[in-house]
């Protein structure tokens, strides 16, 4: 078995002398990291809404042909019970929330604090189209 490893050395150095050293292209380094940032863009996810604009489209169409069949088509004389039912729950709720009062400025913030929702959303909304856009 020795005899065997000593060829087998032998042929190998043969081998590697006979073969020249190899070096890579001028350009070797710039060609890989071409290919690792078009694996990088690959892996890059787009953002996409949950919701599309075509189907917010068609729930703003729904709502507004609702509103409109609602306004056009209602008559004045309405059943007598869903009346009743109507002024039990606004008596109820009339009575739950007649103790409460609110000071001028908690009134502010009850209807500022929206607004700046609103306002954040937006920004952010920006912020976050511009950061996925590709």
């Amino acid at each position: 078995m020795k005899e065997s490893d000593k060829n087998i050395e032998q042929l190998i150095e043969k081998m590697m002398a006979e073969d020249k050293l190899q070096s890579p292209s001028i350009d070797f380094t710039s060609k890989i990291m071409a290919e690792v940032q078009v694996l990088e863009d690959k892996k890059l996810k787009t953002y996409k809404p949950l919701i599309s604009k075509t189907v917010w489209m068609l729930m703003g169409a729904a709502v507004i042909a609702l509103i409109i069949y609602i306004s056009l088509f209602s008559s004045a004389e309405s059943n007598l019970e869903i009346d009743k039912v109507g002024e039990l729950y606004s008596d109820k709720i009339s009575n739950t929330f007649s103790g409460i009062h609110f000071s001028k400025n908690t009134m502010y913030a009850i209807l500022i604090v929206p607004i700046m929702i609103l306002v954040q959303v937006g920004i952010l909304k920006n912020y976050f189209d511009k950061k996925y856009e590709l």
